[in-house]
């Protein structure tokens, strides 16, 4: 009963913070556990909310770590609906919107990213969408059935990762799609133009129209309501719905007023946190979205906004906060799921790390494997529409030795025989 008199607290309510608060009850921790989220909903998980979800093939109930009967099964304490709006760290107390105040012996930030804004005239109307929470995805999904059925015409600002999912959603519904993308291609940034034109294809095959190299200027409107979007080259695109898909922010504001140390704005930003994910101050922690980790296999400080990282990063906070020790070195990795294209990323190679792409299978039939390399060490992996790979690859990147580039295309070379 070593624990029984600490408290830990837990400050977001998504799955970061749900598998952390999972993670000290698995490790036989038996003090109090306080989670504080800011939506009335039970954590769940954000991936389903452009995917399954929103193109309706997946269950409202399906989005949720836990049932919500499990907190007090395992007596997790919630105060759901609860902002924090400070942390008094000298005496290592939280204060809700309430005026709550609780005690921390440690405290967990995973407060995760909020979705940024469009900066132009008629962001206001009511036709104009963010996707971040479950009640953006439920209010998203019925106007896309809305556009599908009425032959509407929805404008996505920004073709990423969410950009592109929710244009697949949006066509599977029969809704009429324009994606405004300032860069040359799709995910330009993310994977390069190497590949970026593959998503572009897959997509226009399927009757979304693309709108490369300009930005969205104005949203025009009647009534408050939606009428057309405008571009910095003058045209004007019919719309009655548009959404910003630019990007997210890491929800920093509560431990910058803190006094916390945050990473460099220019690579990311986000609460600087160490392998072990403790932040400048020793008693408080943070994971997920808002964590920009010195990453010990990478060598670098990086913040991935991706659902594994929340996965994966709340249990490894969790037990840094019962003084295990803990290197969190794990592979970004992601998913996507777009028409009939299923894909994972693994690794960190973003324009300009890399001097080579290396292609293994077949682009045409869009079942291939992308390897980026730098002085032929892979630094990252995607596999499209070819499973079970993700060990292999991710063995590559970890192993960072030079790798022959032509057994790395060759289909007929197993990849676990390319790992040091």
């Amino acid at each position: 009963m070593v624990d029984a008199d600490r408290t830990f607290v837990i400050v977001g309510g998504g799955l970061a913070g749900a598998k952390a608060a999972e993670t000290l009850r698995s490790e036989g921790f038996n003090g109090r556990v306080i989670l504080i989220g800011d939506e009335r909903e039970h954590p769940y998980e954000r991936p389903p909310l452009s995917k399954g979800f929103l193109a309706g093939k997946e269950e409202r109930d399906s989005v949720f770590v836990h049932e919500p009967a499990w907190y007090a099964q395992n007596d997790i304490e919630l105060h759901l609906g609860q902002i924090v709006t400070t942390i008094d760290r000298g005496g290592k107390t939280v204060r809700l919107g309430d005026g709550t105040v609780i005690q921390y012996d440690r405290l967990l930030l995973a407060t995760g990213a909020e979705p940024r804004r469009l900066d132009i005239p008629g962001t206001d109307l009511a036709g104009v969408h963010h996707l971040r929470r479950l009640a953006h995805s439920e209010r998203l999904k019925h106007v896309l059935k809305a556009l599908g059925r009425d032959n509407g015409h929805l404008v996505i600002s920004g073709a990423g990762w969410i950009g592109l999912e929710v244009a697949a959603a949006a066509r599977g519904y029969g809704a009429e799609v324009t994606v405004v993308e300032p860069e040359p291609t799709p995910l330009h940034n993310v994977i390069g133009p190497e590949l970026g034109q593959l998503f572009a294809d897959l997509h226009a095959e399927h009757g979304v129209r693309f709108h490369f190299g300009v930005r969205l200027t104005e949203i025009v409107g009647q009534d408050g309501m939606v009428l057309a979007a405008r571009t910095d080259d003058g045209e004007e695109h019919p719309a009655h719905d548009v959404l910003a898909a630019i990007g997210a922010a890491p929800r920093t504001s509560l431990a910058e007023n803190a006094g916390l140390a945050m990473a460099d704005r220019a690579h990311g930003g986000g609460i600087a946190v160490d392998a072990s994910l403790r932040t400048s101050d020793p008693d408080i922690f943070a994971a997920g979205d808002v964590a920009a980790l010195h990453h010990p296999l990478l060598g670098i400080r990086l913040r991935v906004e991706h659902w594994a990282n929340a996965l994966n990063g709340g249990p490894a906070a969790a037990r840094a906060m019962l003084d295990k020790d803990v290197s969190y070195d794990r592979v970004p990795y992601f998913f996507s799921d777009q028409y009939d294209l299923g894909l994972e990323y693994s690794g960190w190679a973003p324009p300009g790390s890399y001097d080579q792409v290396v292609i293994r299978g077949d682009t045409g039939k869009r079942e291939f494997i992308a390897f980026w390399l730098k002085e032929r060490r892979v630094l990252a992996g995607m596999n499209v529409n070819v499973w079970d790979v993700t060990e292999p690859i991710q063995a590559l990147i970890r192993g960072g030795a030079e790798v022959d580039t032509e057994a790395l295309a060759d289909p007929a070379v197993a990849l676990g025989s390319l790992a040091p």
